[in-house]
């Protein structure tokens, strides 16, 4: 859309570079070109203004193929107006002279005119074409169609239009033939995916065998190895009860011959100290033996003295000595108590002893 200005009865008009202008005044041309700006009377200028840009026209349209299947075609046109001059001409592009707005639709009845022509095309190869066909090869055929009728189509330049390229994004089935059609196809999927499924547990399952064989192979081997850790731990403890066996041996006779050694050594000890404890046993004897003779003698030597010495002594004096001796010797003695039986008996012998004297 234009760019228009008011200043005092007059218009400012600035176009788009994409924008192709046109000006009239009093039905001669006057501005010509794109991107153009001038000043202008409204009342006496008629404009019109042309996009010269690339445009894009979707589409979507319903078909039908020969086996009498609705298909749903959806289709993108690119298209440019390479002749302003003519598409002016030949459609309505004026535009207001104080707002610079299209007074028509020119750009509506151009893709009214690209959607019906492309239409006309892809029915007609698509009525000849199977719902099977139409949806492997339909996009390209009508593609290739759709370019082909619009590039013949003699309308299209004598607007001005030049189509540059047409794409087909999409050609579906209804949702319920879509559905029908999709089972074959997902349950051959879903047969893949079990059949994969089932080579995957196939697979898992000669793994968790071949780890099973691994594990037991192991458990095998470890079990050899046991047995073999057992027989040596015997044979170490055979050697070592052996070594021990022959420790004990040389111990004991080493023992034996310390014990043997010592008990001779006792032996001669206590026979040394029996010997010695013999000799000094005869020695104190024969001292002993040699000391009695000699107190004997010096007792005997003394008591014929004694005996020589009282041998002229009467009898009563030695009587007399005799009871002083005894009383030397016999122990103090508080009261002495005589029987008469024993009074008796000394009065008499006192008396008899008297008479005999």
């Amino acid at each position: 859309m234009a760019d228009i200005t008011r200043r005092l009865g007059w218009r400012h008009l600035r176009g788009a570079p994409t924008a192709h202008i046109r000006h009239h005044r009093s039905g001669k041309l006057v501005h010509d070109g794109p991107g153009l700006s001038f000043w202008f009377r409204s009342l006496t200028a008629a404009l019109s203004e042309v996009p010269v840009d690339d445009r894009e026209l979707a589409m979507t349209f319903h078909a039908r193929t020969s086996d009498f299947q609705d298909v749903t075609v959806q289709a993108t046109v690119t298209y440019r107006i390479a002749d302003p001059a003519l598409a002016a001409a030949r459609l309505d592009f004026s535009v207001d002279p104080d707002t610079g707005v299209w007074r028509g639709t020119p750009l509506e009845q151009l893709g009214t005119l690209l959607t019906e022509t492309a239409q006309q095309h892809a029915l007609d190869v698509l009525a000849r074409t199977s719902l099977s066909s139409a949806l492997v090869d339909g996009v390209t055929a009508v593609r290739e169609r759709v370019a082909a009728g619009l590039a013949a189509e003699p309308r299209l330049p004598a607007t001005g239009l030049e189509v540059v390229a047409v794409r087909v994004v999409a050609l579906r089935p209804e949702p319920e033939v879509e559905r029908a059609l999709r089972t074959p196809a997902r349950e051959q999927i879903q047969q893949e995916a079990d059949r994969a499924t089932y080579e995957r547990r196939a697979v898992a399952v000669e793994r968790e065998r071949a780890i099973a064989e691994n594990e037991l192979a192991s458990r095998i081997e470890l079990a050899r190895r046991e047995e073999q850790l057992v027989d040596q731990r015997g044979t170490n403890a055979r050697r070592e009860a052996e070594e021990h066996a022959a420790a004990d041996a040389v111990r004991a006779e080493a023992e034996a011959a310390r014990t043997v050694t010592l008990a001779e050594a006792e032996a001669a000890r206590t026979v040394k100290l029996a010997e010695a404890e013999a000799a000094r046993s005869v020695r104190l004897a024969r001292a002993e033996a040699e000391g009695a003779r000699e107190v004997g003698a010096a007792r005997a030597a003394a008591q014929a003295a004694w005996l020589q010495v009282h041998a002229g002594v009467d009898v009563s004096t030695l009587h007399a000595l005799t009871g002083s001796q005894l009383a030397e010797n016999l122990p103090h003695i508080d009261s002495v108590t005589i029987s008469p039986d024993v009074l008796t008996g000394l009065l008499a012998r006192l008396g008899g002893d008297g008479t005999r004297a």
